[in-house]
Order: C-alpha cells, then sequence, then structure tokens
C-alpha cells in the first residue's frame, strides 16, 4: 500500500494559510519571506525538468530552521509553472514525521517531493546539508551550548539558495512524466 498523500495533499495549507492561522511568530515567517530574492537559474532550472511537482513541507511555527527555509521555497514556487507548495503541522501527522526522521529525531522542516500523480520523489531537510554537518559536530564539541544564533547568522549569509539548490537535486531525480 502507497502513502496516503492524495488525501493529506487536499487538507494541507497553502503557506499564506498557514502563516495567517497558525503561526505565532509571524514576524519571523514574514520578515524571511519578504526578503526572500530567489535567483533566475533556479527557476529555470525547475521548469527545465519537464514536469508538475508538489512539495509538502512538514513544519511547526516555532521551529528556526523551518521559519529560515519554507518562506524561500514558497517565493520559489510561487515563481515555478510547475510546482505547488502545501504544509503540515508535524505535531498533528505523526505517523508521516515518523516517515521522514533525522536519525531517531523528529527535526523539521522536511520538504517531500512529489509528483503530480503523488508518487514520493524524496525529501529534503531538516536543513542544508553544509549546515546539519556544522550542527551535529558542534553539538558534540560544545555540549548544551546555544547554537541558535550562528545558525541565523548562517541562513542569512546563504538566503536560501543551498536550501533551494538540494530540494531541486530532489526534484531532479523524479522520473520522466508519464505520457
Amino acid at each position: 500500500m502507497t502513502w496516503p498523500f492524495a488525501h493529506l495533499w487536499d487538507k494541507a495549507l497553502t503557506y499564506e494559510q498557514f502563516v495567517r492561522e497558525f503561526t505565532q511568530y509571524c514576524e519571523m515567517w514574514t520578515g524571511v519571506y519578504r526578503t526572500a530574492h530567489v535567483a533566475d537559474e533556479l527557476v529555470a532550472a525547475a521548469a527545465a525538468l519537464g514536469r508538475r511537482f508538489r512539495l509538502l513541507a512538514i513544519v511547526e511555527d516555532w521551529c528556526g530552521d523551518a521559519s529560515n527555509t519554507i518562506p524561500v521555497v514558497a517565493r520559489w514556487v510561487e515563481r515555478l509553472p510547475n510546482a505547488e507548495l502545501r504544509l503540515v503541522r508535524r505535531d498533528q501527522h505523526f505517523d508521516l514525521m515518523e516517515r521522514y526522521l533525522t536519525g531517531t529525531s523528529r527535526s523539521i522542516p522536511i520538504v517531500v517531493v512529489l509528483t503530480d500523480e503523488m508518487e514520493d520523489v524524496g525529501h529534503w531537510g531538516p536543513r542544508p546539508s553544509e549546515l546539519q554537518a556544522w550542527v551535529v559536530e558542534q553539538k558534540r564539541a560544545r555540549a548544551g551550548k546555544e547554537l541558535y544564533p550562528e545558525v541565523r547568522t548562517w541562513y542569512a549569509k546563504d538566503k536560501g539558495e543551498t536550501t533551494l539548490r538540494e530540494v531541486l537535486a530532489v526534484m531532479s531525480r523524479a522520473p520522466a512524466a508519464k505520457a
């Protein structure tokens, strides 16, 4: 049996609905969204894949990694003729989250890349790979120390480009569209 992504997709929220209805931390989400700039090259590369995609993001509003990445993904998807984005809350979908654990952790955000036919191509998250490796190393080396200010600085310098490139890499693994 395949995962019921179609049923979940129909109940998922658009980015705008999520921010409006569920975000206590609206300033962060809207601030990143407002300042997000997506390179034309990333729009062209996604459009050139030649098929439609549905990106399903598993998030919570309090998550700093989600608020630094998903608004940029939302801006990108707005420019794509071949993609849609929907969001679901992690804490309301534990069965889904269990499919996309980071080790044994329910780390978010996770962006599940689906074809238009709701086939799971793969997923991205919870952070850009370079940042994730740094965080894992620093947690070992500096146990108990606050890392978020440095993580936030990394995101500010990167401006979401690495996240978009990594999500695009997952999308590029999709099989050719069915005729």
